[in-house]
């Protein structure tokens, strides 16, 4: 697995005028190829009158699923500048349409170019992206005298607090530690708690940087 990578922050549109034509970029974070296509269709559908609905998405932590649509424009001038676009800036889990509304103005094969990059690279900017990091699950199993303390010392440390079941004779903290740190925390936790805490490794997932 990577160990991070890098998607949209939230979903958005931006839009930019070259020659008349009009640019609207809508992007989406997409946890799924399906969702990225449901995102595609619901700009299309929103946009049926446009010249085109050009698209590009990337997902996967590795890039594993790379795919991309000119929609009509010449071969390789739309959705292949955009899928670029997302790849140079590391962008993973994202979907992208690019909606033209034609101005009257033919750009050239360059123009098209720079413009469909251009415009995912406006809208990047202007969205904002965030870094996830990939980081193990874990479990700690504490009595309910020392859970609070046990909590507050957590967060005071900036672990990331993920659930918080009580239970009738424990209570039992789900949280997320870097895979770096996972001998240093079961040490830490042994020392808070007298060594009476229950510590249990899980599987991996990504959370925010």
């Amino acid at each position: 697995m990577q160990d991070e990578y890098r998607t949209v922050a939230r979903a958005g549109v931006h839009e930019t005028e070259i020659n008349r034509s009009r640019f609207l970029c809508a992007l989406a974070p997409a946890a799924t190829e399906q969702e990225a296509q449901d995102f595609i269709a619901s700009v299309r559908k929103e946009h049926a009158d446009a010249t085109h609905n050009c698209w590009a998405y990337v997902i996967g932590a590795d890039a594993s699923v790379q795919k991309a649509s000119d929609d009509g424009e010449p071969g390789g001038t739309a959705g292949v500048p955009m899928l670029q676009m997302l790849l140079r800036r590391e962008m993973r889990y994202v979907a992208a349409v690019v909606t033209r509304y034609y101005g009257g103005v033919k750009l050239g094969a360059g123009g098209l170019i720079r413009a469909y990059g251009g415009a995912v690279g406006e809208a990047l900017d202007t969205l904002g992206t965030l870094t996830r990091r990939r980081f193990r699950l874990a479990t700690v199993t504490v009595d309910h005298q020392r859970a609070g303390k046990v909590q507050n010392d957590l967060r005071a440390t900036g672990r990331e607090v993920r659930d918080i079941r009580y239970g009738a004779a424990a209570v039992t903290i789900e949280i997320g530690l870097p895979d770096a740190d996972v001998d240093a925390f079961r040490a830490w936790l042994a020392d808070v708690t007298a060594g009476t805490a229950g510590f249990e490794l899980g599987g991996e997932a990504y959370g925010d940087a």
